[in-house]
C-alpha cells in the first residue's frame, strides 16, 4: 500500500520590537541572565500588562503580506499551563479571536505553483529559557533565564496542505524571506528567533481522512525539519504496515541519533484552559491604520522576483534563488550595479558563491568577498586580466583570506599569458607529444580539438588567454 504524508507547520517567529510586548524591558539578545526583568513579566502581584502598538503593527504587517484578512477585533487570552520558565503560570496569547485568517503563502514544487493556506497569525509572549548542567560532583541542576519572558512572537499557522519534507522547508524558507523583507523577524534558527513545530501524519494514497498526527519539536535548522519529518513519516508507515496504531503525543528530534522520540502526550486546546485575559482590553484595529501598514510595505519576494526577471533578463530559476533572501537579492543588485552583466554576476553568485556558502553552512551577509571584490574579479576576466579558469582558484582565495583579487593574482603569479609566442610554444609543444591525435584531426576527427585545448592549457597553468589559444591551436593544427 502506499501512504501520503499529511504536514501542517506552526511558526514562532520573534518580532524584532526593542522593548516586550506587556512592558517595557529591553529584548536585547545576550544579556546577563534576568537582568531583563521587570514585574510585569515575571507576573508580579499587582503588575498590569500594557500592550506594544510596534508589535502589533509587525503582526499586522506579516498578515498584509501573506494576504490574510486582519481582524477588526481581536482578543488576548489566558493559556494555562505550568512550566519553571513560565513565572505567571500561563502564557499570554490568542485564541479564539486570532489578529488575522484566511492568508496563504505560494511555493514552487516541481516547476508549478503550490498554495499552502495560512489558517491564522495570532500574537503571544514567549517563556523563559532553562539551562541545564552538572557540577563536578555529577549533581544535575537547571537555572532560569526569564530574560525572554514577555518578548513578542507571533505564531503563523499553516492548512494541512504540505505533502513532503522538501515542501515543508520550501514553505519554511519562503515563510522566513518574507519576514526578513518587512525587517520584523531577523530569522535566525540559531538564537531561536524563528523556532518551527510540525504536526504530520500518514494516510493511504487517495484516502480523504487524517491519519492520527504526532508533533514534532526541536527542530533549529531547516535540515533537522527536513530530516525529522523524513524519519517520522517513515516510523508511521512502518507502524501502520505492522498493524500497530499511531498514537498522538509530542516528539523530540533526536539530532545525534538522526530519530524522534517520545515527549508526551499531545496537548489538546481544552487542556490549556484558554479563557480572556481580563487585565488587556480588546484589539480594535481600525482599516484607515490597515491601509497605513498596507502602504508602507516593501517589495516582497514574489514581486522582487518578477522584477528581477524582467529587469535582468533572468531565468525564473535564477531569479527565484537570488531573492530567496533580502541579504542575497541586495547582493546581486549592488554587485550588477558595479558590473552591469546580470547573468554573468548570477552564474558566479549561483556557483561559486553559493557553493562556498553552502559548505561553510553561512548566510550571505557573512560573506567575505563583497559585492566590490566580486565584481573586481569580474572586471579583470572582462579585461583578459585572467581566465576564467583562473578566476575559480582567485574566487577561492578571496573567500578564504578576504583578499581583493588584484593582491591575489600578483603574489600567485596568475595573471593571463596574452604573448602569442609562448602559446605557439605551448601548442607545438602538445602537438608533438599527441602526433596520432593530430593525424586524426586532420581527417576530419574535429571533437579532438577539446582534447588540445586542455593540453595547452595544462601547459600554461591554466594562464593562457583562451580566445587566442583556440586561434592559434585552429591555425596551428590546419598547417
Amino acid at each position: 500500500m502506499e501512504y501520503e504524508p499529511v504536514i501542517g507547520l506552526e511558526v514562532h517567529a520573534q518580532l524584532e520590537t526593542r522593548s516586550k510586548i506587556f512592558c517595557g524591558c529591553s529584548t536585547s539578545f545576550g544579556e546577563e541572565p534576568n537582568t531583563q526583568t521587570c514585574p510585569v513579566c515575571t507576573g508580579q502581584p499587582g503588575s498590569l500588562p500594557v500592550v506594544n502598538q510596534k508589535a502589533v503593527e509587525f503582526a499586522i504587517k506579516l498578515g498584509l503580506a501573506t494576504s490574510c484578512r486582519i481582524a477588526p477585533y481581536s482578543l488576548f487570552a489566558r493559556k494555562n499551563y505550568f512550566y519553571p520558565d513560565l513565572p505567571k503560570g500561563y502564557q499570554i496569547s490568542m485564541y479564539e479571536y486570532p489578529l488575522a485568517e484566511e492568508g496563504f503563502i505560494d511555493i514552487v514544487v516541481e516547476g508549478k505553483k503550490k498554495r499552502i493556506q495560512i489558517i491564522r497569525i495570532h500574537m503571544e509572549e514567549d517563556a523563559g529559557k532553562l539551562k541545564h548542567g552538572e557540577t563536578p560532583e555529577t549533581e544535575a541542576f537547571s537555572y532560569v533565564d526569564f530574560n525572554r519572558t514577555g518578548v513578542p512572537l507571533v505564531e503563523i499557522v499553516s492548512g494541512p496542505d504540505i505533502r513532503s519534507p522538501q515542501e515543508a522547508g520550501d514553505y519554511l524558507r519562503k515563510l522566513r524571506a518574507i519576514l526578513q523583507y518587512l525587517e520584523i523577524c531577523t530569522g535566525d534558527m540559531e538564537k531561536g528567533t524563528f523556532r518551527c513545530d510540525a504536526n504530520v501524519s500518514v494516510r493511504p494514497t487517495g484516502q480523504k481522512e487524517f491519519g492520527t498526527r504526532t508533533e514534532l519539536k526541536n527542530m533549529n535548522s531547516f535540515r533537522h525539519v527536513e530530516k525529522a519529518l523524513e524519519f517520522e513519516i517513515k516510523r508511521q508507515i512502518a507502524m501502520l504496515e505492522d498493524g500497530e496504531k499511531v498514537i498522538q503525543e509530542t516528539r523530540l528530534w533526536d539530532v545525534d541519533q538522526g530519530i524522534t522520540v517520545s515527549m508526551r502526550g499531545k496537548e489538546e486546546a481544552h487542556d490549556y484552559r484558554y479563557f480572556p485575559d481580563p487585565d488587556l482590553v480588546p484589539l480594535k484595529i481600525g482599516e484607515s491604520w490597515v491601509e497605513e501598514i498596507r502602504k508602507s510595505l516593501p517589495e516582497l519576494p514574489d514581486k522582487k522576483k518578477k522584477r528581477f526577471m524582467e529587469a535582468y533578463q533572468l531565468p525564473e530559476y535564477d531569479a527565484d534563488l537570488l531573492t530567496s533572501t533580502k541579504a542575497m537579492a541586495a547582493y546581486y543588485e549592488e554587485c550588477v550595479r558595479l558590473f552591469p552583466e546580470p547573468k554573468t554576476v548570477s552564474n558566479w553568485m549561483m556557483g561559486e558563491l553559493l557553493r562556498e556558502l553552502k559548505r561553510d553552512e553561512r548566510e550571505i551577509d557573512r560573506c567575505p568577498v563583497t559585492p566590490e571584490h566580486l565584481t573586481d574579479m569580474l572586471l579583470m576576466i572582462k579585461e583578459g586580466t585572467i581566465s576564467g579558469k583562473i578566476a575559480k582558484d582567485v574566487f577561492v582565495e578571496m573567500y578564504r583570506t578576504g583578499e581583493r583579487a588584484e593582491k591575489i593574482v600578483r603574489e600567485k603569479g596568475w595573471i593571463q599569458i596574452l604573448d602569442g609566442r609562448e602559446i605557439e610554444k605551448a601548442i607545438k609543444k602538445a602537438m608533438e607529444s599527441n602526433p596520432k591525435q593530430v593525424e586524426d584531426y586532420r581527417k576530419g576527427k574535429e571533437k579532438i580539438f577539446g582534447f588540445f585545448v586542455g593540453e595547452v592549457m595544462k601547459e600554461t597553468k591554466g594562464k593562457a588567454n583562451p580566445k587566442l589559444v583556440n586561434e592559434l591551436l585552429r591555425e596551428r593544427l590546419k598547417n
